[in-house]
């Protein structure tokens, strides 16, 4: 494997992780607001916002390059996976660079209006006040690893989504 793709393989990783992570604290933080709500009538106070602000965008973004890379993401297939030919070929690369290109949108909106919410200081006032754009950074992060993995495996790997 080239080093590009071991430093994207270990990328991949880290956010997959972070996104694992999420989830975990997602689980465990619901379950303490319902088991303090029910034995103390005392709630987590910072359990929705956390939840809705911060740790769903990063469950839903920052996995997506390795779900792709291990093959696990939804496909609707119309056509044979391989084609034969040139043709093959063409269509095997616009499988991958369509798809990079709509995520490279994603990741560059995403990514502006982060910045926007960062610069400005935008803020959502709650239980604590959350700083707004660092919630909507992971979605600009975790697209554009994506959209590194499919330009990668267009460009250098024949077997797209796979290493």
């Amino acid at each position: 494997m080239n080093v590009l793709g071991k430093l994207l393989s270990k990328l991949e990783d880290t956010l997959h992780l972070g996104g694992c992570l999420g989830l975990v604290a997602v689980a465990a933080l619901i379950n303490a607001d319902i088991l303090l709500r029910l034995f103390f009538n005392r709630p987590v106070q910072i359990q929705f916002e956390l939840t809705e602000l911060y740790l769903m965008p990063a469950l839903a973004t920052l996995s997506l390059s390795r779900v792709f890379r291990d093959g696990g993401h939804l496909a609707l297939d119309f056509m044979p996976e391989k084609l034969p030919g040139l043709l093959g070929k063409a269509v095997d690369k616009l499988r991958l660079l369509l798809p990079a290109a709509f995520f490279m949108a994603v990741t560059y909106m995403s990514g502006k209006f982060a910045l926007k919410a960062i610069m400005h200081g935008d803020v959502e006032y709650g239980a604590m006040d959350w700083p707004l754009g660092w919630a909507y950074a992971v979605i600009p992060l975790g697209c554009g690893v994506l959209v590194l993995r499919l330009i990668h495996d267009a460009l250098v790997h024949s077997a797209p989504g796979q290493i």
